[in-house]
Protein backbone atom coordinates (compact mmCIF):
# COMPACT_ATOMS: atom_id res chain seq x y z
CA UNK A 1 0.00 0.00 0.00
CA UNK A 2 1.49 3.32 -1.12
CA UNK A 3 0.53 6.81 0.03
CA UNK A 4 1.46 9.39 -2.61
CA UNK A 5 1.62 13.15 -2.09
CA UNK A 6 1.91 16.14 -4.42
CA UNK A 7 1.94 19.65 -2.97
CA UNK A 8 4.26 21.28 -5.51
CA UNK A 9 1.69 23.65 -7.04
CA UNK A 10 -1.55 25.45 -6.19
CA UNK A 11 -3.46 22.32 -7.20
CA UNK A 12 -2.19 19.33 -5.24
CA UNK A 13 -3.36 15.80 -4.55
CA UNK A 14 -3.14 12.71 -2.39
CA UNK A 15 -3.52 9.12 -3.54
CA UNK A 16 -3.66 5.62 -2.16
CA UNK A 17 -2.19 3.02 -4.49
CA UNK A 18 -1.94 -0.74 -4.27
CA UNK A 19 0.87 -1.88 -6.54
CA UNK A 20 0.15 -0.08 -9.85
CA UNK A 21 -3.55 0.47 -9.14
CA UNK A 22 -4.91 3.77 -7.82
CA UNK A 23 -7.45 3.08 -5.08
CA UNK A 24 -8.43 6.71 -4.55
CA UNK A 25 -7.02 10.06 -5.60
CA UNK A 26 -8.04 13.30 -3.91
CA UNK A 27 -7.65 16.71 -5.53
CA UNK A 28 -6.71 19.55 -3.17
CA UNK A 29 -6.89 23.18 -4.26
CA UNK A 30 -5.10 25.35 -1.72
CA UNK A 31 -3.82 28.71 -3.04
CA UNK A 32 -2.53 29.57 0.45
CA UNK A 33 -0.36 26.47 0.74
CA UNK A 34 -0.89 22.97 2.06
CA UNK A 35 0.58 22.93 5.56
CA UNK A 36 -2.78 23.81 7.16
CA UNK A 37 -4.93 21.38 5.13
CA UNK A 38 -2.84 18.35 4.24
CA UNK A 39 -3.17 16.46 7.54
CA UNK A 40 -6.95 16.74 7.58
CA UNK A 41 -7.17 15.56 3.96
CA UNK A 42 -4.84 12.66 4.73
CA UNK A 43 -6.83 11.58 7.76
CA UNK A 44 -10.09 11.68 5.81
CA UNK A 45 -8.56 9.67 2.95
CA UNK A 46 -7.37 6.93 5.28
CA UNK A 47 -10.69 6.79 7.13
CA UNK A 48 -12.71 6.47 3.93
CA UNK A 49 -10.63 3.44 3.00
CA UNK A 50 -10.59 1.85 6.45
CA UNK A 51 -6.85 2.32 6.85
CA UNK A 52 -4.42 3.63 9.43
CA UNK A 53 -0.91 4.99 9.02
CA UNK A 54 0.45 1.61 10.13
CA UNK A 55 -1.14 0.05 7.01
CA UNK A 56 0.99 2.14 4.64
CA UNK A 57 3.96 0.19 3.30
CA UNK A 58 5.69 2.95 1.37
CA UNK A 59 5.47 6.71 0.91
CA UNK A 60 5.91 8.64 -2.31
CA UNK A 61 6.13 12.37 -2.80
CA UNK A 62 6.63 14.78 -5.67
CA UNK A 63 10.15 16.09 -5.20
CA UNK A 64 9.74 19.06 -7.56
CA UNK A 65 10.13 21.14 -9.54
CA UNK A 66 7.50 23.55 -8.33
CA UNK A 67 6.78 25.90 -5.47
CA UNK A 68 9.73 25.79 -3.07
CA UNK A 69 7.50 25.81 0.00
CA UNK A 70 5.07 23.35 -1.57
CA UNK A 71 7.82 20.90 -2.44
CA UNK A 72 9.04 21.01 1.15
CA UNK A 73 5.58 20.44 2.64
CA UNK A 74 5.01 17.23 0.69
CA UNK A 75 8.49 15.86 1.22
CA UNK A 76 8.48 16.70 4.92
CA UNK A 77 5.16 14.92 5.40
CA UNK A 78 6.31 11.80 3.54
CA UNK A 79 9.67 11.72 5.27
CA UNK A 80 8.21 12.35 8.71
CA UNK A 81 5.63 9.59 8.43
CA UNK A 82 8.18 7.19 6.96
CA UNK A 83 10.66 7.93 9.73
CA UNK A 84 8.00 7.44 12.43
CA UNK A 85 6.86 4.10 10.99
CA UNK A 86 10.17 2.73 9.75
CA UNK A 87 9.14 2.77 6.07
CA UNK A 88 10.83 3.84 2.83
CA UNK A 89 10.20 6.94 0.70
CA UNK A 90 10.23 7.34 -3.08
CA UNK A 91 10.83 10.83 -4.49
CA UNK A 92 9.29 11.30 -7.95
CA UNK A 93 9.84 14.21 -10.30
CA UNK A 94 6.74 16.15 -11.30
CA UNK A 95 8.00 16.00 -14.89
CA UNK A 96 8.33 12.20 -14.77
CA UNK A 97 4.80 11.87 -13.37
CA UNK A 98 3.48 14.05 -16.19
CA UNK A 99 5.40 12.02 -18.77
CA UNK A 100 3.41 8.95 -17.71
CA UNK A 101 0.35 10.48 -19.39
CA UNK A 102 2.05 10.51 -22.78
CA UNK A 103 2.10 7.68 -25.29
CA UNK A 104 5.02 8.57 -27.54
CA UNK A 105 8.46 7.00 -27.66
CA UNK A 106 9.90 10.38 -26.62
CA UNK A 107 7.95 12.82 -24.43
CA UNK A 108 8.94 16.45 -23.99
CA UNK A 109 7.37 17.62 -20.72
CA UNK A 110 6.90 21.28 -19.77
CA UNK A 111 5.80 23.04 -16.59
CA UNK A 112 5.41 26.79 -15.99
CA UNK A 113 8.46 28.18 -14.17
CA UNK A 114 7.62 31.92 -14.41
CA UNK A 115 10.13 34.58 -15.43
CA UNK A 116 9.37 33.59 -19.05
CA UNK A 117 10.84 30.13 -18.48
CA UNK A 118 9.69 26.52 -18.26
CA UNK A 119 10.80 23.46 -16.36
CA UNK A 120 11.35 20.85 -19.03
CA UNK A 121 12.81 17.44 -19.79
CA UNK A 122 12.54 14.57 -22.26
CA UNK A 123 11.49 11.10 -21.11
CA UNK A 124 11.22 7.87 -23.06
CA UNK A 125 8.35 5.37 -22.98
CA UNK A 126 9.91 3.71 -19.92
CA UNK A 127 9.82 7.08 -18.12
CA UNK A 128 13.60 7.34 -18.14
CA UNK A 129 15.30 10.67 -18.79
CA UNK A 130 16.87 11.08 -22.22
CA UNK A 131 17.58 14.80 -21.77
CA UNK A 132 18.15 16.34 -18.33
CA UNK A 133 15.58 18.36 -16.43
CA UNK A 134 16.27 22.05 -16.99
CA UNK A 135 14.75 25.46 -16.41
CA UNK A 136 15.06 27.56 -19.54
CA UNK A 137 13.09 29.42 -22.18
CA UNK A 138 10.87 27.47 -24.55
CA UNK A 139 13.08 28.46 -27.48
CA UNK A 140 16.22 27.12 -25.87
CA UNK A 141 14.49 23.91 -24.87
CA UNK A 142 13.21 23.36 -28.41
CA UNK A 143 16.77 23.76 -29.67
CA UNK A 144 17.87 21.02 -27.26
CA UNK A 145 15.34 18.46 -28.46
CA UNK A 146 16.52 15.38 -30.34
CA UNK A 147 15.98 15.15 -34.08
CA UNK A 148 13.43 12.36 -33.58
CA UNK A 149 9.76 13.20 -33.27
CA UNK A 150 8.69 14.02 -29.73
CA UNK A 151 5.29 14.21 -28.03
CA UNK A 152 4.76 17.35 -25.97
CA UNK A 153 3.11 16.90 -22.56
CA UNK A 154 1.91 19.85 -20.48
CA UNK A 155 -0.90 20.93 -18.17
CA UNK A 156 -1.29 24.16 -20.13
CA UNK A 157 -1.05 23.97 -23.95
CA UNK A 158 0.09 27.61 -24.02
CA UNK A 159 3.49 26.42 -22.77
CA UNK A 160 4.22 24.58 -26.04
CA UNK A 161 3.90 27.74 -28.12
CA UNK A 162 0.89 26.43 -30.04
CA UNK A 163 2.31 22.98 -30.75
CA UNK A 164 -0.06 20.02 -30.30
CA UNK A 165 0.35 18.41 -26.89
CA UNK A 166 -1.04 15.81 -24.54
CA UNK A 167 -2.72 17.43 -21.55
CA UNK A 168 -1.60 16.09 -18.18
CA UNK A 169 -4.03 16.52 -15.25
CA UNK A 170 -3.39 18.80 -12.29
CA UNK A 171 -3.72 15.80 -9.95
CA UNK A 172 -0.44 13.86 -10.13
CA UNK A 173 -0.47 11.85 -6.88
CA UNK A 174 -1.94 8.78 -8.59
CA UNK A 175 0.79 8.78 -11.23
CA UNK A 176 3.42 9.33 -8.55
CA UNK A 177 2.11 6.36 -6.58
CA UNK A 178 2.16 4.08 -9.64
CA UNK A 179 5.73 5.08 -10.45
CA UNK A 180 6.73 4.47 -6.83
CA UNK A 181 5.28 0.95 -7.01
CA UNK A 182 8.21 0.00 -9.23
CA UNK A 183 10.83 1.44 -6.85
CA UNK A 184 12.29 0.09 -3.64
CA UNK A 185 12.47 3.49 -2.01
CA UNK A 186 15.09 5.00 0.25
CA UNK A 187 15.45 5.86 3.90
CA UNK A 188 13.77 9.22 4.56
CA UNK A 189 17.00 11.00 5.47
CA UNK A 190 18.38 10.25 2.00
CA UNK A 191 15.52 12.03 0.19
CA UNK A 192 15.90 15.63 -0.95
CA UNK A 193 14.06 18.14 -3.10
CA UNK A 194 14.51 18.52 -6.85
CA UNK A 195 14.21 22.27 -7.33
CA UNK A 196 15.98 22.31 -10.73
CA UNK A 197 16.90 25.93 -9.96
CA UNK A 198 17.75 27.83 -6.78
CA UNK A 199 15.23 29.83 -4.81
CA UNK A 200 15.15 33.64 -5.02
CA UNK A 201 16.66 33.84 -1.53
CA UNK A 202 19.62 31.72 -2.62
CA UNK A 203 20.07 33.76 -5.81
CA UNK A 204 20.03 37.08 -3.94
CA UNK A 205 22.42 35.77 -1.27
CA UNK A 206 24.93 34.50 -3.81
CA UNK A 207 24.68 37.39 -6.26
CA UNK A 208 24.21 40.22 -3.78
Amino acid sequence: MILAIDTTAEYGSLALCEQHRVIEEVAIHSPDGFAHVIFGELQALLQRNGLEIADIDRYASASGPGSFTGVRVGLTLAKGLAFATGKKVVAVSVLQAMASYGSGALRAVLVEARRGEVYAAVYDASLQLTAPEVVTTLGRFLAMLPSESVEFVAMDPVLTGGRPCTIAPRELAGAIGKIAAGCEGENPEAIDANYVRRSDAELFWKDG
